[in-house]
């Protein structure tokens, strides 16, 4: 399996880094429920992070297909994105800009309840999980779209890598 790898790391400090790196050993469950929470609180202001520099119509399948399936399907779709799993929806969503996964992220949290899965009512919040929310909330507004685009650059598959650098080939790229 190959994570998502097609952008660099956008993280500025080592404390964002440290958030999103104690969101990766989080549990699936927990991974989704936090950014529902987040989209929850803060939805206001992360929708003008991606939307304006997004293309949400390149991703037909996540945003229209995706609505027309049972409760049951979507939450499996997200979880195999969330889990990298080698599918053809984690495939749309790693194919995406770091900017049109947030938009997919953000689309999903609106319609909740409404056309997608909604969240339990009951999903039980851990002490990690509070944690992780209350340090994003934190965190400065860049710092915070900075960790959001890592955390959704990180889901998803995809077979493209990074291309390396000069520093780490010792060779100049040639046309």
């Amino acid at each position: 399996m190959t994570a998502n790898l097609t952008g660099r790391s956008q993280i500025r400090s080592q404390g964002t880094q440290d958030i999103v790196n104690d969101f990766e050993k989080l549990s699936t469950d927990d991974k989704l429920a936090v950014l529902y929470w987040i989209y929850e609180k803060m939805g206001d202001s992360v929708t003008p992070a991606a939307p304006g520099a997004a293309e949400p119509n390149i991703a037909p399948m996540l945003m229209d297909d995706y609505y027309n399936l049972s409760d049951d399907e979507q939450l499996q779709i997200m979880r195999d994105i969330v889990e990298r799993k080698d599918t053809v929806y984690s495939h749309a969503y790693g194919a995406l800009s770091a900017n049109n996964q947030l938009v997919v992220w953000y689309a999903w949290a609106v319609g909740m309840g409404d056309r997608i899965v909604d969240m339990p009512p009951d999903y039980p919040s851990t002490p990690e999980t509070d944690r992780i929310l209350a340090e994003v909330e934190q965190a400065e507004f860049e710092e915070q779209i900075s960790i959001f685009r890592e955390i959704a650059g990180g889901m998803g598959y995809t077979v493209v890598g990074s291309i390396p650098t000069q520093a780490e080939t010792g060779v100049t790229p040639s046309l």
